[in-house]
């Protein structure tokens, strides 16, 4: 690919999606039916006009592996008139941005992106069917010019034309459905047939391919170079060697520092770039290629290892994937294996239903899908789209949903949601529902965005480092002009080792990581600040009703007033709490159902304090708490009041049926529901140094019993709380303790926002979830105490980051100044090693991920990425030869 195409500026950089270690399954290419080159329609080029609109997009991207990268990116891309609102985020590696299409193309956003080294890292699509020639010549251009055409259409982030005449494009492939839609609308009008898009790969060298590739030409070389100093050959013999080497291996680097300049950003390519330069100005051929390989391998190895790091993250609900398999249909479907066992399985190979490719799955991307399509999912694969099993079975991760570690088996029959994973298959689903209409479309994008919120502290780090930047860039003229006059050399080393990329990620990534490990867990954090204050929290309020006990307690008695008909009282009260959420309501219905008793209609229902208020017949009829009688000037009959006794000794909950000013039946309400693992929550909490109490509106004798039943004592016991009254007591504790407070219900939402950290469980009502800082939507407590120790641990590996980050740009500075080594490559591999070490200590806290694993797995996945870079680059000769 050229760089001279007018205004788009294109290269070596035609990526595809960056897993060395999980490779591209490409679709089989079917022998395409081309069309005569004479029998082309030749089209005005001047009537394909560019698409207008204001559209939100995303992608991900390739080497986005620094918040001081994501900081400088993110400026580039405020330079450009068609972009606003762009957020680059370091941790998922994504872009988020406005383009609006009037003032500019997508696909200038991403060159831009690319030419500091960010790449769109999404899968290459081919038209099927279409050759470059035809589009060509029925737009009346030529071929060079087409790939421009393509670039200029919206959701287009790059295209290009390979030697056999595919057109393979890169696009955004969610966001905005109208521009999905415009994209293939656009690309229809210029190829003249309905786009056919299909998965393949490029043959072109990524970036990182190229850095690899650089540094193993540089190696030997290098080797050369170190074996002419020690038998005492100078001059041109060592410089004609090293030159190449130096050339090659900083080629990337040098774009990326000519490409920062451009878009008026200093960043680390530049300060290592200058190194480079100034070492050879030096004639210090050895250092400056010791220079040029260490950043070209630490910069892949600091990017795979943050890649590693996103993908240990990848556990509960993360983003919907990018791409489905598309089955023809369900008859000609036939699995590529048959799994047999659990864990250890064994998978049997099978041949295609008849032989023919086209019965094969194809990836298509997920936009393209439509209900009643047919996909195919496979086992540890992200469920694409919302569906019913119609062939298969499996196992389904529904943890980040329930708590429940072990997965739910699913049959043909099942509905299976979008944004889990399929622990074992393969299944097909009959498509119901796409992209934003899926049931847990919100959850997961919610769950998205948290993990890039970033703690308060970031804030402060970035401060910091805006000053410490430009002191040491012109500090050290000042060092250089006092201190070193002669040794100009200084000011390189100084640039490079107080580069304080360590420091900011010091904070992101194990934030990033407890988030994802969290929402593997089944709780979902609003961002970094919320783990910040829960590593604090000293002291912890919880609801009773739905949190600690199931929330579904059962009938107990039915105790009618004297001259009151039962089946009669049971349908009023039943149609009193028709629309009630409420334990006891839902308690209250079942029993009528069970009873075969229908609810009678009642008028005007509302809440009231302590129950509910309805009309019936024009008469006012209430469901109250028998605590709450006295407020409405109704007297409780003997009978019942002894009933009432009874109960809240045992430790059961009641409510009073009143109509028309007089007592009219009593409901008990058994609690004998609590949940499993309520018992350890307590002591568990207690261990950890965190005072517990209970806050109820049940009556104060059933949560005392309860409370004594989990190993509470009652002066930590507080029933017959109102919603102000809940809001009272977490203010005042509040101000002098971290509080957070746990609660499932609509008269819970006051109390969460008053909180340091508000806890919603359970499926939680809206305005509860809302008023929530993290959500809970299982059922187990003990979830509660894994939280807030995985906030501490957090807590405690963000200091170790900080620290060490610190330390080492500390003494990298003290000792260039005081000239303890004078080595440029010294300094850049600490620096990079930092940076790395950072990465990998931060990862820890993402589930099952432990360091030595992911070292060990980031060393795997580089010399694979050298391999295959070889192997590309042959093939990329072997076209060019050709």
């Amino acid at each position: 690919m050229g760089e001279g195409d007018g205004d788009v500026f294109y290269s070596l950089e035609d990526d595809v999606k960056e897993t060395p270690s999980k490779p591209v399954e490409v679709a089989p290419t079917p022998v395409e039916e081309e069309q005569p080159l004479e029998d082309v329609e030749i089209l005005d080029a001047e009537i394909v006009m560019q698409a207008t609109g204001d559209y939100k997009v995303e992608w991900p991207l390739v080497g986005m592996d620094c918040p001081d990268c994501a900081s400088k990116a993110t400026k580039a891309l405020n330079l450009m008139p068609q972009v606003s609102s762009p957020v680059v985020s370091a941790t998922s590696g994504e872009v988020k941005l406005s383009v609006d299409l009037e003032k500019g193309a997508l696909s200038e956003v991403s060159n831009v992106l690319r030419s500091l080294g960010h790449a769109p890292d999404t899968e290459h699509h081919h038209l099927k069917g279409v050759k470059a020639a035809n589009v060509a010549k029925r737009n009346n251009t030529t071929l060079r010019e087409l790939k421009k055409l393509f670039r200029l259409q919206p959701g287009i982030l790059d295209a290009d034309i390979e030697k056999d005449g595919r057109i393979l494009l890169q696009m955004v492939t969610s966001g905005d459905q109208e521009l999905l839609k415009k994209r293939d609308e656009a690309i229809e009008q210029v190829c003249g047939s309905q786009p056919k898009y299909v998965a393949t790969t490029s043959n072109r060298l990524r970036p990182d391919q190229f850095r690899l590739l650089g540094a193993a030409f540089a190696l030997p070389l290098l080797l050369i170079i170190i074996v002419l100093e020690l038998i005492g050959i100078e001059g041109w013999i060592p410089a004609a060697i090293a030159i190449p080497g130096i050339i090659v291996s900083s080629y990337q680097m040098f774009r990326e520092a000519i490409a920062s300049v451009v878009n008026r950003q200093l960043g680390f390519q530049v300060l290592t770039s200058l190194a480079v330069i100034g070492a050879c100005g030096l004639m210090m051929w050895e250092e400056a290629l010791i220079v040029a390989i260490l950043v070209a391998l630490t910069a892949h190895l600091e990017g795979d290892a943050l890649m590693k790091a996103r993908e240990a993250m990848q556990g509960g609900l993360d983003r919907l994937p990018r791409v489905a398999r598309r089955v023809p249909d369900k008859k000609s479907f036939t699995p590529s294996a048959i799994q047999i066992g659990g864990a250890s399985s064994i998978s049997l190979p099978m041949a295609p239903a008849g032989g023919h490719a086209d019965s094969e799955p194809e990836q298509v991307p997920i936009d393209l899908l439509s209900v009643g399509d047919l996909i195919e999912v496979r086992s540890g694969e992200l469920v694409p789209a919302d569906g019913r099993i119609v062939d298969g079975r499996g196992a389904l991760n529904k943890a980040p949903l329930t708590g429940e570690s072990v997965p739910e088996d699913v049959q043909e029959g099942d509905f299976v949601q979008a944004g889990l994973v399929l622990a074992r298959g393969p299944v097909i689903l009959k498509v119901e529902a796409v992209g934003e209409a899926t049931q847990l479309f919100e959850l997961i994008e919610a769950v998205h965005t948290f993990r890039d919120e970033p703690p308060r502290l970031q804030a402060s780090i970035e401060r910091f480092t805006a000053i410490w930047i430009p002191v040491v860039l012109f500090g050290a003229f000042g060092v250089y002009w006092f201190m070193y006059p002669d040794n100009w050399k200084i000011i390189l080393l100084l640039w490079v080792v107080a580069c304080p990329c360590a420091l900011l990620l010091a904070a992101p990534v194990p934030h990033a990581a407890a988030l994802a490990n969290s929402a593997h867990m089944g709780a979902i954090a609003r961002g970094g600040n919320v783990l910040e204050r829960l590593a604090k929290v000293n002291h912890v309020f919880l609801d009773k009703t739905g949190t600690l006990t199931s929330g579904k307690p059962s009938i107990g008695k039915v105790v009618m007033a004297k001259g009151r008909r039962r089946e009669a009282s049971v349908a009023l009260a039943a149609g009193i709490e028709a629309r009630s959420s409420h334990p006891y309501a839902e308690a209250l219905r079942e029993f009528a159902e069970e009873q075969k008793i229908q609810a009678v209609e009642v008028k005007k229902i509302k809440d009231v304090n302590a129950g509910i208020q309805a009309m019936r017949n024009k008469e006012e009829v209430l469901m109250l708490r028998p605590d709450a009688l006295s407020e409405y000037k109704i007297e409780l009959p003997a009978e019942l009041k002894k009933e009432v006794e009874l109960a809240e000794s045992q430790g059961h909950g009641a409510s009073v049926l009143a109509k028309g000013g007089k007592c009219v039946a009593l409901f008990t309400f058994v609690h004998d529901d609590t949940r499993q693992g309520a018992d350890e929550l307590i002591p568990e909490l207690h261990k950890m140094g965190i005072h517990v109490q209970i806050l109820s509106g049940d009556q104060q004798g059933a949560v005392d019993r309860f409370a004594s039943s989990v190993g509470l004592p009652k002066t930590d016991a507080f029933g017959n709380q109102s919603p102000e009254d809940k809001v009272a007591v977490v203010r005042s504790r509040s101000d002098i303790s971290v509080t957070m407070m746990v609660g499932d219900g609509f008269n819970d939402a006051a109390a969460l926002a008053v909180a340091d950290v508000g806890v919603a469980v359970g499926s939680g009502e809206s305005v509860n979830v809302e008023a929530a800082d993290v959500l809970i939507p299982g059922d187990d407590p003990r979830m509660l105490a894994d939280l807030l120790k995985l906030a501490r641990r957090t807590e405690r590996n963000f200091k170790q980051n900080l620290t060490f980050s610190i330390l080492v740009t500390i003494t990298l500075v003290y000792a260039v100044i005081n000239g303890f080594y004078s080595a440029l490559w010294v300094g850049v591999l600490v620096h990079e090693a930092s940076v790395i070490l950072v990465i990998l200590n931060g990862a820890r806290l993402a589930e099952g991920t432990g360091t030595v694993t992911l070292v060990k797995n980031t060393f795997i996945a580089m010399w694979e990425a050298t391999i295959t870079a070889l192997q590309t680059g042959r093939k990329q000769l072997n076209e060019m030869r050709s």
